[in-house]
């Protein structure tokens, strides 16, 4: 699952924890939260890390 998926997973199993006054889930939910904003700031800085060894690769040989 990419981090924005998980982030919205956990904003709605929060969100079912207040309206059910279940603590369980809510911790659930911010933790799947959490997890997603780790993982979305991963893919970016594997983004960026790619973005940056592909521009910095020379074209060809030279003679």
């Amino acid at each position: 699952m990419s981090g924005e998926t998980d982030q919205i997973k956990g904003r709605i199993k929060e969100a079912a924890g207040v309206l059910t006054d279940n603590d369980r889930l809510k911790r659930k939910g911010k933790l799947d939260q959490v997890v997603g904003k780790v993982k979305e700031t991963a893919e970016k800085a594997v983004d960026k890390m790619k973005d940056a060894l592909t521009s910095n690769r020379p074209r060809g040989r030279a003679k």
